[in-house]
This record gives structure tokens, sequence and C-alpha cells, in this order.
């Protein structure tokens, strides 16, 4: 399932600024990993978004680029998604103060969103978890209620709001294209 990155590279569009990132992956099929103490778990087919900070050296560039890269030492449980899944978007704020507790309850209470996993993304804070699936009409809504943040597109979207990327219908999107914020 993973795919190349030959769209956008993030190191030259985000910011070395701490900050707050939302990692979108759609998934084509059910999906099987081992998070850690978590376990083996499941995903469902469609999209997934996780949130984390990014507040130490090189901020949201470091932190992004880690998550994309294919060669990394399994640390938190989102390296077992990234491992199998590639990111399709990533939306981000830059603050110098953790959102990601934040975020992470904002996109609970969109309409629609689901835990799919309990637990996955939150062992260091109280959280239920800081991965969600969502269904694709709600993506708009969900933007919304992070504030409208900044947003990256690294891999083709849906043309059409009901299309998904295994049908075909996708189109690639540049960096001139991509939203940059508010």
């Amino acid at each position: 399932m993973r795919r190349s990155r030959d769209v956008i590279q993030p190191r030259d569009r985000l910011s070395s600024s701490p900050g707050t990132y939302a990692l979108w992956f759609w998934l084509d099929q059910p999906l099987t990993l081992y998070a850690g103490r978590l376990g083996e778990v499941g995903l469902g087919a469609g999209a997934v978004v996780y949130v984390g900070s990014a507040h130490g050296p090189g901020g949201l560039r470091a932190r992004v680029s880690r998550h994309l890269r294919e060669d990394k030492k399994s640390h938190w449980h989102i390296d077992a998604l990234t491992a199998l899944a590639s990111v399709t978007a990533v939306w981000y704020t830059l603050a110098s103060n953790r959102l990601e507790c934040q975020w992470a309850a904002r996109l609970q209470a969109v309409p629609g969103a689901a835990i799919p996993v309990p637990g996955f993304g939150a062992s260091d804070c109280s959280c239920p978890a800081h991965l969600f699936a969502l269904p694709v009409s709600a993506i708009a809504n969900a933007w919304q209620a992070l504030g409208r943040p900044a947003a990256l597109i690294l891999w083709p979207r849906p043309r059409k709001a009901d299309a998904c990327p295994a049908s075909g219908e996708c189109g690639r999107i540049t960096a001139a294209e991509s939203r940059t914020g508010r």
C-alpha cells in the first residue's frame, strides 16, 4: 500500500518551527498492524487521521519528514501505520504550545468520527486516542473543527466527493494547488 513520495516533499514546504500536525491516510482495504503494547490491531478501509505535535529539534519539518521515511526504527504507534500505508496529506499549524490533545478532542467530536484503536498515539496523555477514522463526507467538517489548518497534499485526492483513490478518479495536486492556510 505504500507509494513513492514523488509529488511534494515536506522538507521543501514545512517550517522547522514547532507545531501540531494531522497525518491523513487513505486505506484502500482493511489493514492489520502491530502497534507495540497495543498488539495486533485492525483498521478498516477509508480515511484515517493521526494527530501529533512537533516540538523537538527541526520542528514540523523534521517530525513529518521522519514519519514519511521508510528507513526508520519503530518508536511510536504511528510508525506501525506509516510502515504499511502512505500519508496522503498533512494538515498543520505553527504553535509553540502543544495542541495535539485539543485537536484529538475536536476530531473525536466531528459527526461520524470513530476511534478505530483505543489508545493509539495517546500513551503519554489521557486522550482516548490520537487516531480517528472519518467518513469522506466529514473531512471538511474536520478541517473547520481544527481551525482551518494549512495543508500539504502529498498524493492524489478524489476529484469527486464520493470518489476514492482506488477508483482511479484522482488527480495529482501540485504544491501551488495545496492549501497554505487560512
